[in-house]
């Protein structure tokens, strides 16, 4: 093997473990949305505390693919769609690591919510938490394959949850009108809600940094949104 090949060979590699360093970042993201779906369900104060520190770990492996990313900007100086994929695997870290705070969010505050008596409009967070994680699996998927088509659905499918998310906002809204008792178990439930519809709109920014690997340039038009909260 001649030194061409060989550093060939070596970009090749660091390149392989910046995939696998979020590829982990992205299970353990998916992993705990889910658990801090459940513990909110289970009323779990101890298991939602796990949840947050746990986050630990996402904050370390961004901080691992942030290194690596220096490393090989230094000594490898890539070019072309080499350099598009380094860059991407920065700014997606970026994403995975929001997404983990955001998860993290909805545990602290279902500590919260425990304190207060149960109101029914809480099961309405795991639809809108299954409808991300989906997302989000859909975004690693399309990242880990290369796969554009599969990145544009999902460009396309955060909509979706935006609209979910209106809905729900909006029930909750009727809720308080209706018992200013649940007022502040509301407030917490909106809280969560947002974090989880962000946790779409960061699924989405993976989404579109996938299509600018494969295709060196973003998406054209605007994204779809559906978020009404505010009018």
């Amino acid at each position: 093997m001649n030194t061409h090949d060989h550093i060939l060979k070596s970009f090749d590699s660091e390149l392989d473990r910046l995939y696998d360093e979020i590829k982990q970042m992205g299970d353990l993201a998916i992993s705990q949305l889910n658990a801090a779906v459940d513990v909110l369900g289970r009323r779990d104060s101890n298991a939602a505390a796990r949840v947050v520190a746990n986050d630990d770990a996402i904050d370390a492996l961004e901080n691992a693919i942030s290194m690596d990313v220096l490393k090989l900007l230094a000594l490898r100086q890539p070019m072309a769609r080499d350099l598009r994929e380094v860059y991407s695997a920065l700014r997606i870290s970026s994403d995975i690591e929001r997404i983990g705070d955001y998860a993290s969010n909805v545990a602290k505050r279902s500590i919260v919510l425990n304190n207060s008596p149960a109101i029914p409009a809480a099961g309405r967070i795991a639809r809108l938490a299954k409808t991300a994680s989906a997302l989000l699996s859909d975004a690693l998927k399309a990242y880990a394959e290369s796969d554009a088509e599969l990145a544009a659905k999902v460009r396309d499918a955060d909509a979706d949850l935006d609209a979910m998310y209106t809905s729900f906002f909006r029930e909750l809204v009727t809720y308080m009108m209706e018992d200013p008792r649940t007022i502040g178990a509301c407030t917490h439930l909106m809280f969560m809600a947002k974090n989880i519809e962000r946790i779409g709109d960061h699924a989405t920014n993976i989404a579109e940094n996938t299509w600018f690997v494969v295709h060196g340039d973003m998406p054209e038009g605007e994204r779809k949104k559906e978020d009404r909260t505010s009018e």
